[in-house]
């Protein structure tokens, strides 16, 4: 069955709903490998469609409130937003419901977190190092770029444009490095109040954008689809793609990430429908979220160019002064090279990238075939693997903040 047989009521599914099918099957082929995909769900990909105009409801209240002007019962500051995540809902004397309802559901564990799964999934994805940056990088979220939707958001915040590009990057590396954390995750960990700071920035921006934004294009600015998605990209797809790049990730090991982003999931305010703990039910599930989305617009090539251009606006540690331009160089380059195997010929034209061969893919390989094929079954190696991910982790933040503070962005109302 195509989109256009579809019989559906008017205005139940955005128009960008499905518009991108065909390519995104010809994209999607090893999601629908993964995923063991034999035909299409039609009962899943109508809950997609429904989803694109679906909000998170917790954090939406939550901004909400914020938004409320002072005076008003129920307002929440900024302020006592800060406070309830750095130091505990008691902190906040006489916390408007709102607030409370926030912290107290986050900070009530569900039954099925099993906190040792959570614990093993951040040591993975520590262990992962340069390839979990280098996945996020170039798959997560360049490869997001190629359709519409989420990108023109981007570009209407003006997060990841311009001079902010290299500030948003080395925030979400920040964000994704604290996540391999031991404890980040537990209620009051770093990982957890910036997880939640994400979450209410997410439902800030649905907010401001609630009366200009393209709803029957594009449904909500920040939807349960497109947060889907982003929970595909940043769990499922980090598995296949350091598989890619050589490293050996276990059953075992895959199913510690995916409890973990589980949770994650759960903080970010996905829907429960889109909650897994399964890698392959999470491919199943990414490869139906990438059949309902739309084709690129031209939001795609100007965040992918600016991300490549951003290489050169880093810190390179250890590197001289005048030896900056080229270590800079040299990233762009790997990057380039690499993107050019995880996307295809067809896609870095249609974001404007130049092709390059893959000697940066073939480096990488080499390297992970000794690390993860020979050093990660031992003790003595899994624990020099973990030192190894941290320093890497370190020098990552280093080059992307320089002497600026490492933090998420500003939360603003």
């Amino acid at each position: 069955m195509t989109a256009a047989e579809i019989d559906r009521p008017a205005r139940t599914f955005p128009t960008r709903f499905r518009e991108g099918e065909a390519r995104a099957a010809r994209m999607g082929r090893p999601l629908r490998i993964f995923g063991r995909v034999r035909e299409v769900d039609e009962e899943l990909m109508q809950r997609i469609g429904r989803a694109m105009t679906e909000r998170d409801e917790l954090g939406g209240r939550l901004a909400e409130a914020i938004r409320t002007r002072a005076g008003d019962p129920g307002k929440v500051t900024l302020r006592q937003l800060r406070t309830a995540l750095h130091e505990g809902l008691d902190a906040v004397p006489d916390a408007p419901p709102a607030l409370a309802d926030f912290i107290r559901t986050n900070t009530e564990v569900p039954d099925w977190v099993e906190w040792d799964l959570v614990e093993e999934g951040a040591r993975v994805y520590n262990r992962l190092g340069q390839n979990a940056a280098d996945v996020l990088t170039q798959l997560s979220l360049v490869g997001g770029y190629r359709f519409g939707g989420p990108t023109d958001l981007l570009v209407a915040t003006g997060g990841l444009t311009g001079d902010m590009t290299r500030r948003r990057l080395a925030e979400t590396q920040k964000w994704a490095i604290t996540l391999g954390q031991p404890g980040a995750l537990e209620p009051g960990g770093e990982a957890w109040r910036l997880t939640l700071h994400v979450r209410a920035m997410h439902a800030l921006v649905n907010a401001e954008f609630a009366d200009t934004w393209d709803t029957e294009r594009w449904g909500l600015p920040i939807n349960q689809a497109d947060l889907a998605s982003t929970l595909g990209l940043f769990d499922g797809v980090l598995l296949i793609g350091s598989r890619a790049l050589g490293a050996r990730v276990t059953r075992a090991e895959s199913r510690a990430v995916m409890h973990q982003w589980k949770w994650i999931g759960y903080l970010m305010g996905v829907d429960d429908d889109f909650l897994v703990d399964s890698e392959r039910e999470r491919h199943r599930i990414s490869y139906h979220v990438l059949l309902a989305q739309s084709d690129i617009t031209d939001a795609g090539p100007q965040l992918a160019q600016a991300v490549v251009e951003a290489q050169a606006d880093r810190t390179y540690p250890g590197w001289p002064a005048g030896l900056q331009g080229l270590r800079a160089k040299w990233e762009q380059e790997r990057l380039l090279s690499m993107l050019t195997v995880f996307l295809g010929p067809t896609s870095m034209r249609e974001l404007g990238l130049p092709l390059r061969p893959p000697w940066a893919h073939a480096y990488v390989a080499g390297l992970n075939l000794w690390r993860y094929g020979v050093l990660n079954r031992t003790r003595w190696g899994r624990e020099r693997m973990d030192r190894w991910g941290a320093r890497v982790s370190q020098r990552i933040l280093d080059s992307y903040f320089g002497d600026e503070a490492e933090d998420v962005g500003q939360l603003r109302a």
